[in-house]
């Protein structure tokens, strides 16, 4: 049984090792003798224990005297959407596409300029997004897909205009909600699927939002 810390989780350099994690050690090992940095019997010493070690720390003492030795024998840290993230656009344009990180809270103050956030290629991490805007006399535009919930029912309008499209039902599993709270002045806030172009069209490909809900 591994030891644990204090706060009861395993040490790391107690967590048990991948074919992978030994495969990275033992090309690390390689490239050091082909370098000079390593013996042929050290090289020997070290593939054998390496192809038998079982946990981070036995790989990790392996490549301790040797460069990159603290990534090799580490696990790879996925990245972590941000807290909040906040936009302020008086007359430009601002757009959030294609892998981008879909953070917990979002702020959007939009003067007179456009703000266009696409989900339909975003990483989404949590399943709510709080939106907050102060649209005052711009646009903003959100791109949706099957499985995400706009809910603006909490959103002031003073002379613009607020429009959220979801022609697939309710019938889809939700993966993202986004709850938009904040005023719209003379301005405008829209939420739709992306449009087809006009080849998809003029072929009669079906919408984006009926292939992915398939």
């Amino acid at each position: 049984m591994a030891e644990s810390e204090p706060g009861g989780e395993v040490a790391r350099s107690k967590l048990r090792a991948s074919h992978d994690d030994r495969d990275r050690v033992v090309e690390l090992l390689r490239v050091s003798a082909g370098d000079g940095r390593l013996t042929a019997e050290e090289l020997d010493e070290r593939l054998e224990q390496a192809m038998t070690a079982r946990t981070y720390g036995e790989l990790a003492r392996l490549v301790a005297d040797l460069p990159a030795a603290g990534s090799v024998a580490s696990p790879v840290t996925a990245p972590r959407a941000k807290d909040v993230v906040r936009i302020d656009t008086r007359s430009g344009h601002v757009k959030r596409v294609d892998r981008w990180m879909v953070p917990g809270r979002m702020e959007v103050k939009v003067t007179s300029g456009h703000v266009k956030l696409d989900f339909t290629q975003a990483v989404i991490t949590q399943p709510t997004l709080k939106l907050d805007i102060d649209v005052r006399s711009g646009h903003v535009k959100l791109l949706t897909m099957p499985g995400i919930v706009v809910d603006a029912d909490d959103v002031a309008i003073r002379s613009g205009g607020v429009r959220v499209k979801t022609p697939w039902g309710s019938d889809v599993p939700v993966r993202l909600r986004i709850e938009v709270t904040g005023r719209v002045g003379s301005g405008h806030f829209v939420a739709r699927p992306r449009n087809r172009t006009f080849w998809q069209w003029l072929t009669r490909q079906p919408k984006p939002y009926a292939i992915a809900a398939r």
